[in-house]
């Protein structure tokens, strides 16, 4: 089980910088995989308010990168329509590249109407969305792969998408959709994604057993091995959560079949809340996902057109 934190709270009250780099160094030394950042304008967590701080996503990674030198660096997520595509990938790729091969690209169709019409950033109807994310999704892997050749989607035309240099991480810097959709969303992870980001519901895991059933039906329907999908779950620390009860957290979590555990804190990180990981994370680097669910996978009739 590998074990990441979210940054979605930058409140260190007039301190932010430097409470930002230690809270990154103390992740980056305590064994964490990845570092990801919220991609907003406005604050978007449910526990802060919209006025509170928040910064812009490529920015901060690229900042994050000459602070860090092993762990990982992604968006949690990207709004695919918030940028243009070319414009996006370039910028995961040049994170790539300046942090020695260390970026994700993390992607997702988009929801924060509010945020979008304050900060007057294009959001358009829910189908366009999703067709919007699968041409970027197809474009990040032509550039990924240095393919310059004209590129044609539902909405985005380009007449030589030219990616130079070329991302450090091979094949290609790992792709994330993250959303829990049975029909669009979790249909593009398996078409086109190296990872899932699901939700961790607290009903005893039904909700992540059944998502990750539909992603193997897609798998499946895709020719996709459903083993080649980081199984992704986003879960928030409790006010005085100890070590010992996150990994139980995470075993729980394993035993349903996932594999990376993407952690928010309950107000911003702190060197006290990364160290509630770092203590649980060496018990959980054995941690495999569960057997059982994977093994049913593979065996199960195809369901993929259910609601």
């Amino acid at each position: 089980m590998r074990v990441s934190v979210n940054i979605t709270d930058y409140s260190w009250r007039g301190r932010l910088a430097e409470e930002l780099t230690t809270v990154v160094r103390a992740a980056d030394a305590a064994g964490v995989d990845t570092v990801w950042v919220a991609d907003h304008l406005v604050q978007a967590d449910p526990n802060s308010t919209p006025d509170a701080e928040m910064l812009e996503a490529y920015t901060t990674l690229g900042f994050l990168a000459g602070q860090t030198r092993r762990v990982r660096l992604g968006t949690m997520v990207s709004a695919a329509t918030y940028r243009p595509p070319a414009l996006l990938i370039k910028a995961t790729i040049t994170l790539d590249v300046l942090s020695g091969g260390r970026a994700w690209l993390g992607l997702g169709a988009g929801y924060q109407q509010d945020e979008a019409r304050a900060m007057g950033l294009p959001l358009p109807a829910v189908a366009e969305r999703f067709e919007r994310l699968e041409d970027v999704l197809r474009l990040a892997r032509q550039m990924f792969a240095g393919d310059a050749a004209a590129f044609s989607g539902d909405h985005y035309e380009l007449a030589r998408p030219i990616a130079s240099p070329r991302p450090l991480t091979r094949p290609h810097p790992p792709i994330l959709v993250g959303g829990m959709g049975e029909r669009k969303t979790l249909r593009l992870v398996a078409a086109y994604a190296d990872a899932c980001n699901l939700f961790d519901i607290p009903d005893g895991g039904t909700t992540l057993t059944h998502k990750l059933d539909v992603l193997a039906d897609h798998c499946r329907a895709v020719g996709r091995p459903y083993d080649q999908i980081d199984k992704t779950v986003s879960t928030r620390l409790s006010p005085g959560e100890t070590p010992e009860q996150f990994i139980r957290r995470c075993t729980e979590l394993a035993a349903l079949g996932i594999e990376h555990a993407v952690v928010i804190a309950p107000g911003a990180w702190s060197e006290d809340t990364i160290a509630i990981l770092a203590a649980a994370i060496p018990a959980l680097r054995g941690l495999a996902p569960g057997d059982t669910h994977r093994r049913a996978a593979t065996d199960r009739p195809d369901t993929r057109d259910r609601p």
